[in-house]
């Protein structure tokens, strides 16, 4: 810091280092926060009194050995680091300003934050570190970094990170809203439009960079260094121009997608699909064509929502050309729905859409949505769709009774007859295991001829049509 020509002592800005104060006086503290300064004036009025001193650092600088008449107070090149905001503990002090003190007397310099800025009090007067011009500064990455308190030729480095036992405050977004849509919405809503002109531009670019990518990924073509880093700038503007088509053509997506809706997919998954096609369409599009992006996008857009609701509506999977074929059966059948004034039926159907009655037939049973079995029934809703259909596999309990009697009462029939009789019955009809066997098979069991089975077999029968034996089984013919 040099004085100027009134002798003021007002310091000047310099970019990479603090200035000094006058060649004989103290070396004055430094401290990092971010790329701001804070300037002193003279040390010409009398010191306020002061309210406190800061936690973080309070430093006095040694007594100059010269005297000067006035001792311009010394200027800090400081940064700040961009760490979030740390709140003060509960019960804390207010922070209390830093104090320097030159030959002359003291110069207070207090730090207030007044919400997101920071306002600097020097001798009086405040000043806000926004309104420092940064340019004028070293950056942040380029100050060093010291540990606290370390001593230098200088002076010594003062850092924050002693608050850092202190809570940090919880940034929470301004533009977050508990509607994905409306937020989704207000995010592309902020890309302007483009005209037919820019969109040419844009495609331009980004020919550009698919050929300059080609080129750097062929491994044939050798490639100067000169060359090299203008082809990379050249992919990288082209990705820049894609990214920029992309975004100004979202709400294209969001207009498209609405009529799809309430079709078995959620609006955000239709846009998502949406966004697929219209990525297709930007790597396709032609601009010597003469035509709007639009006009090209808007199929590539329908044509990846509608293979995405043929791939994921359905809890049942259909092939797309058989739901291509349901689509056209519904657009026919309300067509003529309106022509006749009542439903067509199958025969007509099938002389407009040039198929067999059954394959009609067919093609609206794959068209039908499933139902869910909890579906309530009802004003109430306190039964379920699934409590009216019938188990086709579940057992009667009359049936099942019935058939424990029948059981009970074959069995002492067959226990009026010889072991062997009841046993050539048994296995000739099945009883025992519900497998009936030839006459061969039985034989072999007993090792006797499969005629001689067969005369057994004709003795027991007639024996068992004795009404001693068959008026109690009778019953059961029902």
């Amino acid at each position: 810091m040099t004085q100027n020509a009134e002798g003021t002592g007002k310091p000047t800005r310099t970019r990479k280092t603090a200035a000094a104060a006058e060649p004989e006086a103290a070396p004055a503290p430094k401290r990092t926060r971010r790329p701001v300064a804070a300037k002193a004036d003279a040390a010409e009025q009398a010191p306020a009194a002061p309210k406190a001193t800061t936690r973080a650092a309070s430093a006095k600088t040694a007594a100059a050995k010269s005297t000067p008449t006035k001792a311009p107070a010394a200027k800090a090149a400081t940064t700040r680091k961009p760490a979030a905001k740390k709140a003060p503990a509960k019960g804390a002090e207010k922070p209390e300003p830093t104090v320097a003190q030159a030959t002359t007397g003291e110069v207070e310099v207090q730090f207030e934050r007044d919400g997101d800025d920071v306002v600097l009090t020097v001798g009086g007067k405040k000043r806000s570190l926004d309104e420092v011009d940064d340019s004028q500064f070293v950056e942040a990455n380029e100050a060093p970094l010291e540990k606290e308190l370390v001593e230098e030729e200088q002076g010594f480095a003062l850092s924050d990170s002693d608050d850092a036992d202190e809570p940090e405050v919880q940034v929470v977004s301004a533009g977050a809203t508990a509607d994905p849509v409306k937020d989704y919405l207000k995010q592309i809503g902020k890309v302007a439009l483009l005209n037919a002109v820019e969109e040419v531009e844009l495609a331009k670019r980004i020919e550009a960079g698919l050929f300059a990518d080609e080129r750097l990924s062929s491994v044939d073509e050798v490639v100067s260094d000169d060359d090299l880093e203008d082809l990379e700038w050249i992919r990288e503007d082209g990705r820049r121009a894609k990214n920029h088509l992309l975004e100004a053509n979202l709400r294209l997506v969001v207009s498209l997608a609405k009529r799809y809706t309430g079709r078995g997919m959620l609006f955000l998954d239709l846009i998502q699909e949406g966004n697929l096609g219209l990525i297709r369409a930007v790597e396709k599009f032609d601009y010597t064509k003469g035509y709007k992006f639009s006009t090209y996008a808007t199929w590539w857009i329908k044509q990846a929502i509608t293979r995405a609701m043929a791939d994921q509506a359905r809890t049942i999977r259909i092939p797309v050309h058989m739901v291509e074929v349901i689509n056209k059966l519904a657009r026919v059948q309300r067509q003529m729905l309106q022509d006749l004034g009542r439903e067509p039926t199958p025969e007509e159907l099938a002389v407009e859409l040039d198929m067999t009655p059954e394959k009609v037939v067919e093609v609206q049973k794959y068209g039908r949505e499933p139902i869910s079995l909890h579906t309530p029934l009802g004003e109430d809703g306190d039964s379920e769709f699934g409590d009216l259909i019938e188990d086709s596999e579940a057992v009667v309990p009359a049936d099942a009774v019935n058939f424990t009697l029948l059981q009970e009462q074959l069995n002492d029939v067959l226990d009026t007859l010889s072991e062997r009789e009841a046993g050539v019955v048994s296995m000739r009809f099945g009883l025992t295991d519900g497998q009936p066997k030839t006459l061969d098979e039985i034989g072999k069991v007993y090792g006797v001829t499969r005629e001689r089975i067969r005369q057994i077999e004709s003795k027991t029968m007639s024996k068992l049509r004795h009404p001693s034996r068959s008026q109690v089984l009778r019953d059961y013919l029902d």
